[in-house]
Order: C-alpha cells, then structure tokens, then sequence
C-alpha cells in the first residue's frame, strides 16, 4: 500500500516537473458548428498565444474600451479556432455559407462565444464585465436568435450608471475572424442590428 502511494506521489511530482520549463498546458475549449451544434470538436489553444491575445483586454481602461477590445478578441479565437477546425468558412449570418461544411447558425455562434467568454473570464481576461448564459430573442413566434450576453459589474465606471449594463456578443453577424458585434441587450431585442 506505502509503495503505490509512494508511486503514485512521485508520478504527481514528476508531471508537475515536466511543465517546470516554463511551458504552461495548452488551453482546450469545444467549438460547435454545422447548424444546431450538431457537430463539436475540441480546440487547443497554446497557452503564449492564448496570452498574447488577452493581453490586449488587459490594457482596457473602463467597461466601454473592454467590450471594443473583447470584440476584436473574440474574432481573434475565433481566427485561431479556424486553423484547427473548418469554422473558417462561416459567413456572417445563415445565407452565404449555406451547406458549407464549418457554417454555423446563432445557437453554435452563441454557444461557441460563451465557452469562449467563460474562458477569458477564468483567465482574468474581464475586469469589467462578466459573463452571462446565452439570450434569445423571439419575434413573430417562429424566428428566433441567439447570442451570448456579459453585463457590467459593480467595479465599472459610473458612467455605466449604477445598475449593471447587459450587452450581446453577437459573432453570427460577421464572417469567422471578424470582430463580435457588441450591442445593448435592450436594443439587441428590439430587433436593431448591425449594418453588415
């Protein structure tokens, strides 16, 4: 029994050591695609990349500048997710990519934006925001959309005003690798939308 928890002790220790040169594990998030995430497939991103790309959330000044900066962050993952997977050849919206092998409709661009919100969230990417489950907004009782949502938090600057703000981070509008659209939550389910 002591020589298998002794064995068991150093294999602990011995893959720690391994990653004492400095190299952090790989970061590993599920990307969905095919329509309805009817297909998923595991995504690594290198731990330096990874961190290359929060860097720029971590230069942010208030809430405003981390949502400018979280846009073009999420069409950067989305950008590395597309060498590892065929999300690359998503186009904005549901038309233009049309049983093309990688398109994805707003329930994989919700889900996929959220596991990557989440991510950053858990890496202390957000200083200003944080996460929320998906939204969806249902007009005429048939056509529906979805998108992943973050708010304010309590540490935001007051022009945020005192009540938590909620946005949608909405990459269904854009090609895979352009920046998200990031509007009001409010405004989101008025219908407004982005001109794209």
């Amino acid at each position: 029994m002591k020589r298998a928890l002794l064995a068991f002790c150093l294999l602990v220790l011995l893959s720690h050591a391994a990653r004492a040169d400095g190299k952090r594990e790989p970061i590993n998030v599920d990307v969905c695609f095919n329509y309805g995430c009817v297909t998923q497939w595991q995504v690594q991103f290198e731990a330096a990349r990874f961190a290359e790309v929060l860097k720029t959330l971590h230069e942010a000044q208030n809430a405003e500048e981390e949502r400018a900066r979280l846009a073009i962050v999420i069409g950067q993952l989305y950008r590395l997710a597309a060498e590892q997977t065929p999300i690359g050849n998503d186009r904005g919206g549901n038309y233009e990519d049309a049983g093309v092998w990688g398109r994805m409709d707003c329930i994989d661009h919700s889900t996929t934006t959220s596991r990557f919100l989440r991510l950053i969230e858990a890496q202390g990417g957000l200083r200003w925001h944080r996460v929320l489950e998906p939204v969806r907004r249902m007009r005429f009782f048939v056509l529906q959309h979805y998108s992943a949502a973050i708010e304010t938090i309590e540490n935001a600057p007051k022009e945020e005003s005192a009540a938590a703000q909620k946005y949608v981070v909405d990459s269904w509008f854009r090609d895979n690798g352009e920046p998200a659209v990031i509007l009001p939550l409010e405004e989101w389910m008025k219908g407004n939308e982005p001109d794209v």
